[in-house]
């Protein structure tokens, strides 16, 4: 049995590196705590995505946020 790297296209290597980066912090914190985390992303999120100009990192960290909470979660 040989291992293989798999190559990711480079239209899809963000969306990767941020799965990856997810399930490194779940590793590294468990469940309970990313869902917490995950969380306050969340709410962090929100209240920038209520000013116009925090929406540009408001968005990403509210969809950070759900990530790891769904992770945690299942």
């Amino acid at each position: 049995m040989t291992t293989g790297t798999k190559t990711i296209p480079i239209l899809f290597a963000p969306f990767a590196w941020l799965w990856q980066l997810v399930t490194f912090i779940l590793g590294m914190t468990g469940r309970l705590l990313a869902v917490v985390l995950g969380f306050v992303l969340l709410i962090v999120g929100l209240l920038l995505t209520l000013t116009i100009i925090g929406a540009i990192v408001g968005i990403p960290m509210l969809i950070v946020g759900f990530a790891l909470i769904v992770r945690g979660l299942f």
